[in-house]
């Protein structure tokens, strides 16, 4: 589907970090991209042990606009397990509260989504069932692992086709987490910069944005599926 937005197409976004259960620890990837990303800041949801869904949301559109309103960019998030349905239940209610209108967020990185109504490891993911139907008022890329306990490949698949995403597939990387030994994680850092206006490149351990577009193709892109 088509994605409007009011925004330039070169103006650097601010990017939030939403994570999920039991939030991330200093070795998770999000930890990292924080401490290395311009402009990358870890939303608060609190209750990180025991999720509340409305919660959730309304702690992650108060950060969504906090961000859009003090700097007048746009914002990109990049979520991770529980974190991913967070920002699924925020676009719903804001289609639901607002209709069409402007929207500050311009993509959406969503790793490794959790199975909320089937086969659920953990009965603290129910309280996000079930998962919002409408497609995604904005570009995104949901990415599964071929190992993952908490989602099968095939369930995130289809989680993807639900929200009108694209879907990258990372690998046998168990949940995507801090126990799979990502580091930096470089394919996540690939598919990011597909949502970006302009690309992020690595310098001396901190990223900056390159002055050109970011039109490029790398072998490793190769995994999104259409």
């Amino acid at each position: 589907m088509a994605h409007e937005h009011a925004f330039s197409r070169t103006a650097d976004p601010i990017i939030l970090t939403v994570p999920g259960l039991d939030n991330s620890g200093p070795d998770h990837w999000q930890t990292i991209w924080e401490q290395t990303l311009p402009d990358c800041h870890r939303v608060d949801l609190g209750l990180w042990n025991d999720p509340h869904r409305n919660t959730w949301v309304n702690k992650l559109a108060l950060a969504i606009q906090r961000a859009n309103e003090g700097a007048g960019r746009p914002v990109v998030l990049v979520a991770h397990s529980l974190g991913c349905l967070a920002v699924a239940w925020w676009a719903e209610y804001e289609r639901l509260a607002n209709g069409p209108r402007h929207m500050p967020v311009i993509g959406a990185l969503l790793v490794a989504p959790p199975d909320v109504e089937d086969g659920v490891k953990d009965r603290r993911l129910t309280r996000f069932a079930p998962v919002p139907e409408t497609e995604l008022p904005f570009p995104a890329i949901v990415v599964g692992s071929r190992d993952d306990r908490y989602a099968t490949p095939g369930a995130t698949r289809r989680l993807a086709q639900r929200w009108g995403a694209r879907f990258a597939d990372a690998g046998a990387a168990g949940h995507i987490n801090a126990q799979s030994g990502l580091g930096e994680w470089a394919f996540g850092r690939l598919l990011l910069n597909r949502l970006l206006p302009r690309a992020l490149s690595l310098d001396d351990g901190q990223a900056t944005y390159v002055p050109t577009p970011r039109r490029f193709v790398d072998p490793a892109l190769r995994r999104l599926g259409a």
